[in-house]
């Protein structure tokens, strides 16, 4: 919930506000904002200045105004990392994957690090209902691989890191085109989830260097499977 505003620069200030929240991960790429009139309640402002917000924000590169659609929360940096990324890799595609996996080897050992350190009681919620969500999706790949987007992306804000979380959205379409891949060797999901909940129960001992073991652990898992995959 916002909280009202007194101040002759309203727009700024409502546009602040909601810059903080998705600069702090609590509003995520994608997500739609409320209505204009639903804002103007919400912050005691009236419509003309919500909507001088909501420009304000788009200008900055947070949101997308879409006539029918509302206001959508993007993240432009994110965007233009993950296109550039994204060419890199499908250029030569192999290559690209064990690439990818090597600069995962390299950060998210201290991601993981770095949430068992930092992690709230909201974020370990959200890390179990994600390994929840994977324990109920082993039969259904979609579904898996997008819970497994959200736990790593999880960590990722748990780490108190704005600059790693935009990275971690850039990768994230490649990371789910691994995923598939992978996932068409028999028993890589189980394996996956098995290191998922040893960096879970790290993490939710605050336990930094059992955490950042455990991803290491599960990303020479991820290796051996693509490798495994690459051969097929």
């Amino acid at each position: 919930m916002y909280t009202p505003i007194q101040s002759s620069k309203l727009f700024e200030q409502i546009a602040e506000q909601i810059e903080e929240r998705i600069l702090r991960g609590e509003l995520r790429s994608g997500d739609r904002l409320p209505s204009e009139r639903e804002l103007s309640e919400q912050f005691g402002a009236s419509r003309t200045a919500v909507r001088e917000a909501m420009k304000t924000l788009a200008q900055r590169g947070l949101v997308d105004m879409r006539p029918g659609r509302g206001t959508i929360v993007i993240n432009a940096t994110s965007r233009a990392m993950q296109q550039t990324l994204e060419l890199m890799v499908r250029v030569g595609r192999e290559d690209g994957y064990a690439n990818l996996v090597e600069l995962r080897e390299l950060l998210e050992p201290g991601i993981a690090a770095l949430a068992a350190a930092r992690a709230s009681e909201e974020h370990l919620a959200r890390l179990r209902t994600v390994v929840e969500q994977m324990d109920a999706s082993l039969h259904d790949v979609e579904a898996y691989i997008a819970a497994d987007n959200d736990f790593h992306r999880t960590l990722a804000t748990a780490s108190g890191n704005r600059l790693i979380l935009t990275f971690v959205d850039s990768i994230v379409d490649l990371l789910s085109e691994q995923r598939k891949h992978i996932s068409r060797i028999g028993g890589a999901m189980e394996r996956a989830q098995y290191h998922h909940k040893r960096i879970l129960e790290a993490v939710s001992r605050r336990d930094a260097e059992a955490a950042r073991l455990a991803m290491q652990e599960h990303l020479h898992q991820v290796r051996q499977d693509l490798e495994t995959a690459n051969r097929g």
